[in-house]
């Protein structure tokens, strides 16, 4: 009886990362994917994002960095939840600054403001101190994280999202790169303009109280895993403000304290 029901799940886990694989393929979003695994069963739902990271990996996807969700307090109660969640960011995913990219490579996109970090060092012991995070980062600049849902309607809870690779889609770096060491990162202040109208604003206590204590989550957590966080991965720590709807024709510019600028398109 057990052996089936593990057997069951096992299926079901498969089921759930083709239904994913081919809402990206075909761009048609697919029913919630918790219907498959459930809606709290957090271990199998990472086991779905790992089986479709393997795919990419294994058709010429490279990965680059990590991206970090649900850092918002409000959004986590809204999920159920009481921690962030995390996917894999891939190389070709990546747009240039200032530039644009056609709306037939998104699926339901909104986008938020962030701080990226990039890291001169790995993690190869627990993290204690969020210090220990900005003596491993070469530089952080701002960014705008474009996330989309392979799940019709946005309908998702925290099984869903987590086996959609934490909604992640595409992102775009500034081209200021700051030190860490002296950085406000409590206090900065975001602006998140659509087409020069402001849209989302916020702070970098919005992510976690601290963007550091998120990117010190990620870390102790992909150790944890026995996959921790190397030297030269893109880390995007979480939004600083409300996401927003984003369109054909929309052009989105993030503003953050002493990161300057970072901006793209979407074409048609």
């Amino acid at each position: 009886m057990i052996r089936n029901l593990i057997m069951s799940l096992e299926t079901f886990i498969e089921e759930a990362a083709l239904a994913l694989r081919e809402a990206e393929i075909n761009r048609i979003p697919c029913s919630p994917v918790r219907q498959l695994i459930g809606d709290q069963n957090i271990e199998a739902a990472y086991k779905v994002q790992e089986i479709n990271v393997d795919w990419a990996l294994q058709n010429g996807k490279s990965l680059c960095g990590s991206k970090i969700g649900l850092t918002s307090a409000a959004v986590q109660k809204q999920l159920g939840v009481d921690q962030p969640d995390f996917g894999v960011l891939y190389s070709h995913t990546q747009i240039e600054n200032n530039t644009g990219i056609s709306h037939t490579e998104l699926m339901q996109p909104k986008a938020e403001a962030e701080i990226a970090f990039v890291l001169k060092s790995g993690f190869e012991q627990p993290v204690t101190d969020i210090q220990q995070i900005i003596d491993a980062t070469d530089f952080i600049t701002a960014s705008i994280e474009v996330v989309g849902s392979r799940v019709a309607n946005w309908d998702i809870r925290i099984t869903d999202t987590i086996a959609d690779n934490a909604s992640a889609s595409h992102f775009v770096l500034g081209c200021n790169e700051v030190s860490a060491k002296d950085f406000d990162f409590e206090n900065c202040q975001m602006k998140l303009l659509r087409n020069g109208e402001m849209v989302s604003q916020g702070s970098g206590a919005a992510c976690m109280g601290n963007p550091l204590n998120a990117v010190m989550w990620l870390a102790n957590t992909r150790l944890m895993l026995g996959n921790p966080l190397k030297a030269g991965e893109i880390i995007l720590s979480g939004a600083l403000g409300p996401m927003v709807p984003a369109v054909s024709g929309d052009t989105f510019t993030a503003e953050i304290d002493g990161l300057g600028a970072v901006s793209f398109s979407i074409t048609d």
